[in-house]
């Protein structure tokens, strides 16, 4: 059977493997298959969050109000655009509105994958890692933005486009631009 013939939405499906196309059509047919997106997206989304607040509880709560606003909103998504980059608007959106509420800075980012914590908690002292989160620290809120929705979100640069509203080569060029400065400013440090 191919994976596109599946009509049984009780079936197990794994939301790592199809796209979202597929996970999409499933969805609007069953509303109860909206789970298979989050699913796939959870993981993503919380960690994007947690970046921006830097406390598990309120990253945790962004998150459920992320996917019960992506849920209630469902109906109105439009296949003629990405998923992910709609899905981090509304996270985005959730964040703006949290710090608007809180009237607060964020906390020093923390660009670390949640699987990789346990390996870097053992040189999370390097002197290395502190000057690279100064770095970060130190970015224009703008640049920052980039480097989380690309690597704590994963997204493409098309898909960052989508949710900053500008071009993707504008995107790419600024994400590289940054990496690079990034980039400079170790090895300049460590000489």
């Amino acid at each position: 059977m191919n994976d596109r013939d599946l009509t049984d939405p009780g079936e197990f499906v794994d939301p790592t493997v199809h796209d979202d196309v597929f996970l999409i059509h499933l969805a609007q047919r069953d509303p109860s298959s909206f789970s298979l997106l989050y699913r796939k997206y959870v993981e993503r989304v919380f960690r994007y969050i947690y970046s921006r607040v830097g406390q598990v509880p309120e990253a945790e709560d962004l998150t459920a109000q992320t996917f019960l606003s992506a849920l209630e909103n469902f109906p109105r998504f439009r296949n003629n655009g990405s998923f992910a980059a709609w899905l981090f608007a509304i996270a985005r959106s959730k964040v703006m509105d949290y710090f608007r509420r809180q009237r607060s800075t964020p906390l020093m980012e923390n660009l670390t994958d949640s699987n990789e914590r346990d390996l870097l908690s053992e040189v999370i002292h390097s002197e290395r890692v502190a000057t690279l989160s100064k770095l970060i620290a130190n970015l224009p809120e703008e640049e920052r933005e980039l480097l989380r929705l690309r690597f704590l979100g994963e997204m493409t640069y098309a898909e960052m486009a989508q949710v900053l509203h500008r071009s993707e080569s504008a995107v790419k060029k600024a994400t590289q631009r940054t990496l690079a400065r990034l980039q400079a400013q170790m090895e300049v440090y460590y000489e």
